[in-house]
């Protein structure tokens, strides 16, 4: 195996994951909703990652709710219900891959 092989299988498939800020607790299907329980913070304009058995896809946080009122930033802790563009299923785990602080900071 020569080296550019060797690196090509170490990282082949890999994706950027981000880091893991919650787990999905409930669908509603009428809706698309999904119900996060977040282990870090989420604010609109994030862009996330949801990945499970039978999930694997990236969307911007367009929308956030507690209790019915929209918020535009939610701590750890806090259970959320975001407009997702896919079904979901509980025990899904949501990684964050873009911050949008990072991109704002920049300008």
């Amino acid at each position: 195996m020569g080296f550019f092989d060797f690196w090509k299988k170490l990282f082949d498939g890999q994706k950027n994951t981000g880091k893991e800020i919650g787990v999905i607790t409930h669908y509603f299907g009428k809706v698309s909703v999904g119900v996060i329980k977040l282990k870090a913070g989420l604010r609109l304009g994030d862009k996330i990652r949801i990945k499970g058995a039978h999930d694997d896809f990236t969307q911007t946080v367009k929308t956030i709710q507690v209790n019915r009122k929209d918020i535009s930033y939610a701590g750890k802790g806090v259970e959320i219900g975001i407009k997702v563009t896919h079904r979901v299923h509980e025990n899904d785990k949501v990684y964050k891959i873009a911050d949008k602080g990072l991109f704002s900071a920049g300008k």
